[in-house]
């Protein structure tokens, strides 16, 4: 049986840590008089879930470089994936996992990947400081199915594969991104933390919250999870492949 010291954290759901958050602050309550905290725990949170996504995608890296050669040699002299967390990064390692899986079915992902939206409403169900501080986002990321649609991570053409489609492509760069960015070399510290008034006449600027954030990376998350099972079952069945 092929073991792996990685396995049990790459196939660990992100989405526990947003629910470890949630019961980390329960005692707090959710009055007026907590809002300050809000910001400062939804980066936490929000950093920790993207630093554990790029940690997750070296792990993978790793694990295929330590099972195929010429991908080694790849990877340590041609791919240049940085902290492997924009975008670019992780569609070249979907599609380097899903090269290494024989008779590869797209629809193995459209068919496990669980309902993400309803992952985040579920660990944000009761009140919570999370939930009462940005209401207004909460209600439109509940009441909002147009973002996260099936058709954003279906392959258009067979044989191409990509991991999201061109609207969810952008909304990861301009919503995920660039805001991990800011958060993580602390940007806003000599920036005045106000959007653009570009952003601000943008159409998709109500989808600049910290719900539709959590639900993009559990997305990607999910996907990799499921890839990265059915690449440690191609080894188990073929060790030598």
């Amino acid at each position: 049986m092929y073991k792996s010291q990685h396995y049990k954290f790459i196939t660990t759901p992100l989405s526990k840590i947003l629910e470890d958050s949630v019961n980390a602050i329960r005692g707090i309550g959710s009055g007026i008089e907590t809002y300050p905290l809000c910001d400062y725990i939804m980066q936490s949170v929000f950093l920790k879930m993207t630093g554990a996504q790029e940690q997750k995608m070296k792990c993978i890296c790793w694990e295929m470089a330590t099972n195929d050669y010429e991908y080694r040699y790849e990877y340590l002299n041609n791919k240049n994936y940085g902290e492997h967390s924009d975008y670019c990064s992780k569609n070249n390692i979907y599609k380097d996992l899903i090269k290494r899986i024989p008779q590869f079915d797209i629809d193995v992902i459209t068919a496990n990947v669980k309902d993400v939206k309803n992952i985040v409403l579920n660990i944000l169900d009761n009140p919570n400081l999370l939930r009462a501080a940005q209401q207004e986002s909460f209600s439109y990321f509940k009441s909002n199915n147009t973002i996260l649609k099936d058709n954003q991570i279906k392959q258009k053409q067979k044989d191409t594969y990509i991991l999201f489609q061109s609207d969810l492509h952008k909304s990861y760069d301009e919503i995920v991104y660039k805001h991990r960015n800011r958060c993580a070399h602390n940007l806003t510290s000599y920036q005045q933390n106000l959007p653009t008034l570009d952003t601000l006449a943008s159409s998709d600027y109500i989808y600049h919250n910290y719900f539709f954030r959590f639900a993009i990376l559990i997305l990607i998350d999910e996907i990799f999870i499921c890839l990265y099972k059915k690449y440690v079952e191609a080894l188990e069945n073929n060790i030598n492949w």
